[in-house]
C-alpha cells in the first residue's frame, strides 16, 4: 500500500543549468540545514527539476 503525501512547490529551476551546476540541489540542501525537509524531483512535462517540501495542509 502507498501513501499520498501533499507538498508544496518551494522552487523551480530548468533542467538546462550549465554543466556542473546544481542549483536544485543546492537550493534543497539550504532548506535542509534551516530544518525543512526539502527534496529535488523531475517535472517531465515543464522540463524542471522542482524542490518540494511537505505541505502542512492536511
Amino acid at each position: 500500500m502507498t501513501a499520498a503525501m501533499s507538498a508544496k512547490v518551494w522552487e523551480r529551476f530548468p533542467a538546462g543549468a550549465p554543466r556542473g551546476s546544481w542549483p536544485a540541489e543546492e537550493c534543497a540542501a539550504r532548506l535542509r540545514a534551516e530544518g525543512k525537509p526539502a527534496t529535488v524531483v523531475m517535472d517531465l512535462e515543464s522540463d524542471a527539476f522542482l524542490v518540494v517540501v511537505p505541505s502542512d495542509e492536511d
